[in-house]
């Protein structure tokens, strides 16, 4: 079996809004090992955003523990966690969130230069990467210039290019018509099963539950079942 790479035990969220104490997680556990293709899955509400925010080191638990690869991320300083989220966790956002002013080329290079790869690497690593997601021959393009499904694509290639441990997808396929999605989910399957990236999404599209190896039902920020496909 291959090694966890993500452990949620026993956690909980809880949001302050106004004077009201809102409950985004209720003691979810969850355990993904490494070269899994998961979808967690529920209504909206229902804590799966959250729970990805949290395994992102973008937010905190209330209380029990998120831990990556062995190590306690609540327990880490603000410099270790950035350290974490920019050479172990690739992220996959619905909006894209691509750099305006970069060019694909730039926006998919942009964290291999954070991390001081060198500039020969990571042009061979991009042009790769390019060329493996149908981006070949539209490197100098910017954002503006692709359509939703190519800066989707841009985005997976600069969630995958700094060779995280995980790569966390957030409504990957909310924002692109039906034949880009699976084209999409086509690629991200591709590289699961190629290279062994792992992939976390979370969800409720029909077409990432029907190709997700395993899918996680949330209900009221609780693990309610599992399937495995």
């Amino acid at each position: 079996m291959n090694a966890p790479i993500v452990q949620l035990s026993n956690v909980t969220k809880v949001y302050r809004q106004g004077k009201l104490d809102v409950a985004a997680l209720r003691g979810m556990n969850l355990t993904v090992n490494a070269g899994e293709f998961t979808a967690i899955c529920g209504p909206s509400g229902s804590g799966k955003t959250t729970a990805l925010n949290l395994i992102g080191a973008l937010d905190r638990p209330t209380s029990g523990t998120v831990t990556l690869e062995g190590k306690q991320l609540d327990a880490l300083t603000r410099k270790q966690l950035s350290v974490i989220r920019r050479d172990r966790i690739g992220f996959v956002f619905q909006a894209y969130n691509l750099l305006p002013v970069l060019t694909a080329y730039e926006n998919a290079e942009i964290v291999m230069a954070l991390q001081g790869v060198a500039a020969e690497e990571r042009k061979a690593r991009v042009m790769e990467l390019l060329a493996q997601v149908g981006l070949q021959g539209l490197e100098h393009r910017k954002p503006t210039e692709l359509s939703g499904g190519q800066q989707q694509r841009v985005a997976i290639a600069r969630a995958i290019a700094s060779r995280p441990a995980v790569v966390l997808a957030d409504e990957p396929t909310a924002n692109v018509d039906s034949e880009t999605a699976n084209r999409l989910l086509e690629l991200m399957e591709r590289l699961n099963r190629d290279h062994g990236v792992t992939f976390l999404f979370s969800t409720h599209d029909p077409r990432v539950m029907e190709r997700a190896r395993r899918l996680i039902h949330m209900v009221d920020g609780a693990v309610a079942r599992e399937e495995l496909h």
